[in-house]
């Protein structure tokens, strides 16, 4: 294993070029190559300028990608099926043992913090905080079996604040795999990885999120998972190459404001919860369909129509996620495109999380799908992206539509508001060392 000095000596060398263009799909021009090694060696600089490690600390460099969901929508807390991926937009770090019984990571542009390992217990001044997710993993870690020891981290991060692309998985895959490489040897494979980092944002951040997020940062390429049993989901890689779609995937930031719509979010659940719970069950995944539909006049009366659409939306999801993956597996790209289309469609008329009730005015999202829907003229997908309400919309762009797709966006959104991304291979992972 490097040291520092020698990891950065390597980087400069372009001795990790190779890796460094198979994470961020670079076609191998040297501009883009260039400014990805350019990244790296900045993040080992600036840990070494941060932290003065010791010669001979064993460093090495992290990724944790952010993730895309590419089909089921709000099917997850309700035990069901969802297709996601990783995408090229990651957190990258570089780490080294420190010998002492203290995590420090420095995330740029934020504060440092630093996490004992003498005490793991939640604490609750640390809620919705990074220190509350790397104290969450480091404990399951533990719960795991593996003694712990100290290091230091230097990250910096591509994944958009706010647009569903999960920059909290993000890092707690990053953390994870961090943990995985000094104090577990690899012992811990990514989907394990995941549940790790669920568990932090679960009992230590405070967030009841599902594994949907986790799976996609921590496996990496396009994943379907089926959350039947959720304590154990049946997790399965998707072999197709998305490079090989002749289509751009692009998420679309609206530039709308996720604040205040906890009440938003939690309406999905609970009206979904209050139709499972006509038929005694905790979530829809356990009432068989011809079960609902035959009580959908009773349904009506008793959950209202929104929670009775919301549920037809959960049937159609769930079954279209596993439709989306069995046509990616069969190189049906045609057929995953109808699909996602299907899928929009469904969010927008049933589920209902384009926008707000609290704030009719603000309506991104459904402009951003007419508009793109109209510059897309019939061709490729466009759909809703993540939670819903504000934030982003997915689209799959024919590459030669992106630059009209592109610069119609953002005449209405503004610059650099339409990314281009890739789904990659590689989930967290070990770039170099």
């Amino acid at each position: 294993m490097s040291s520092c000095k020698t990891l950065l000596d390597a980087l400069r060398a372009g001795s990790h070029d190779q890796a460094l263009a198979a994470l961020y799909a670079l076609d191998g021009g040297q501009d883009s190559l260039g400014r990805a090694r350019d990244r790296a060696c900045h993040v080992v600089q600036s840990f070494l300028e941060a932290f003065s490690p010791a010669e001979d600390a064993p460093a090495a460099l992290f990724s944790g990608p952010g993730r895309t969901e590419i089909g089921g929508n709000h099917t997850d807390h309700q035990h069901g099926r969802v297709l996601c991926g990783s995408v090229d937009l990651d957190m990258l770090a570089c780490a080294a043992p420190n010998g002492k019984s203290v995590i420090r990571i420095q995330s740029e542009g934020y504060p440092a913090l630093e996490i004992g390992l003498d005490d793991l217990r939640p604490r609750k001044e640390e809620e919705n905080t990074s220190a509350a997710l790397v104290r969450g993993v480091a404990a399951k870690v533990q719960e795991l079996g593996y003694p712990l020891s100290g290091f230091d981290a230097y990250a910096v991060s591509t994944v958009l604040s706010g647009s569903g692309l999960s920059s909290s998985a993000a890092y707690e895959t990053l953390v994870g795999n961090i943990f995985n490489h000094f104090c577990c040897k690899g012992g811990l494979d990514p989907v394990t990885i995941a549940k790790i980092g669920q568990y932090a944002e679960n009992v230590y951040f405070g967030k009841p999120c599902g594994l949907m997020d986790q799976m996609g940062s921590s496996v990496g390429g396009a994943v379907f998972i089926d959350f039947n049993d959720p304590a154990n989901p049946v997790v399965e890689r998707v072999g197709y190459d998305f490079s090989q779609s002749g289509h751009a995937l692009c998420i679309v930031d609206t530039a709308s404001s996720h604040g205040d719509l906890t009440d938003d979010y939690a309406a999905v659940t609970r009206e979904m919860g209050a139709v499972a719970a006509h038929f005694g069950k905790a979530v829809l995944r356990d009432v068989p369909l011809k079960d609902f539909h035959a009580a959908v006049p009773a349904l009506r009366s008793k959950c209202g129509d929104r929670a009775v659409l919301r549920a037809m939306h959960f049937y159609s999801d769930d079954r279209r996620a596993a439709q989306e993956a069995g046509a990616l597996k069969q190189g049906n790209f045609e057929a995953f495109l109808n699909m996602v289309n299907a899928s929009g469609r469904s969010s927008s008329q049933c589920l209902q999380n384009t926008w707000s009730i609290h704030d009719p005015k603000q309506q991104a999202i459904p402009l951003a799908l007419t508009v793109g829907e109209h510059l897309l003229d019939g061709m490729g997908a466009i759909r809703v992206h993540g939670g819903g309400f504000a934030g982003t919309i997915q689209a799959w762009v024919p590459e030669e539509y992106l630059t009209v797709f592109k610069n119609g966006i953002e005449e209405l959104f503004g610059p650099d508001k339409c990314h281009v991304l890739h789904i990659r291979p590689q989930g967290g992972c070990v770039v170099a060392e």
